[in-house]
């Protein structure tokens, strides 16, 4: 009985992950760009009282064993990747990637992170930066009296410059892809970070080596459906409850032992 409530306790503890993560996700419904996540579960460890296999009897041997569970515990939360809805916006520097790949970002302390969010703007210099201003990369500098920005599919930039006849190209954005993008670490932002998990980054034009293509004056929308995130919300409740309840028989039968002393 006293197992019996540590392991309905790591039930509860576990649940109560899951439900924080499904919070998570609604959280982050209308965040472009945002991957949602799952937790995963393992079982604990076994307290074997008969080993399978061990001897039943001077001839005969058991062809089961008897093992007591201790319960469940959360090792990791796996990010989805799958696109999300494409949304028009009309932004000139709005950028949707249309299959694999992140947008490198350069960081201020020197370091570079990676995001799907393609909502970008000019600073004070005419460069292309996050909506915090950190610049992409590699860096892009818009003319200040530019009339019109075009960016293609395999993100070669362009602008239409006033007195020029042929419009002027700028530079290529570029992507980058990862060998295990789930291994990325997120920094929040809409930034995630490499690991020795994710491996090492491969950068190239849109549309090149299974790389995704740019849209321009598009989002992409977050991939958390608030009716899948109900359903997890339900069940991870339900089990939570129902764990609760292992905790309570547990104690009344514990009580009536109590009562049997006295």
């Amino acid at each position: 009985m006293i197992r019996a409530l540590y392991t309905a306790a790591s039930g509860m503890d576990a649940q109560q992950t899951n439900i924080d993560n499904v919070a998570h996700n609604l959280a982050n419904v209308n965040t472009t760009g945002f991957k949602k996540s799952r937790v995963e579960f393992e079982d604990l460890v076994y307290q074997e009282v008969r080993a399978a296999g061990s001897a039943a009897s001077a001839t005969t041997e058991a062809p089961v064993g008897l093992e007591m569970g201790l319960g469940t515990r959360a090792v990791a939360t796996a990010r989805d990747f799958s696109a999300g809805n494409m949304r028009s916006t009309g932004g000139p520097l709005d950028l949707a990637i249309q299959g694999d790949g992140f947008f490198k970002i350069a960081m201020p302390d020197g370091t570079d992170a990676y995001t799907r969010a393609g909502t970008f703007h000019l600073d004070a210099q005419g460069s292309i930066v996050t909506a915090e201003g950190y610049a992409l990369e590699p860096g892009i500098s818009i003319p200040t009296n530019a009339t019109s920005i075009s960016i293609s599919n395999d993100g070669v930039v362009s602008a239409t410059i006033p007195g020029q006849t042929a419009t002027q190209e700028l530079g290529t954005i570029e992507i980058a892809t990862f060998p295990n993008a789930g291994g990325l670490r997120p920094l929040g932002g809409n930034l995630f970070q490499p690991t020795t998990a994710s491996g090492d980054e491969e950068v190239g034009s849109p549309g090149t080596d299974a790389r995704g293509t740019l849209q321009q004056g598009f989002v992409e929308d977050s991939n958390v459906s608030v009716v899948e995130e109900m359903v997890n919300m339900i069940i991870g409740q339900r089990a939570y409850e129902a764990n609760s309840r292992v905790v309570k028989a547990a104690d009344e039968m514990l009580g009536q032992v109590n009562n049997l002393v006295q």
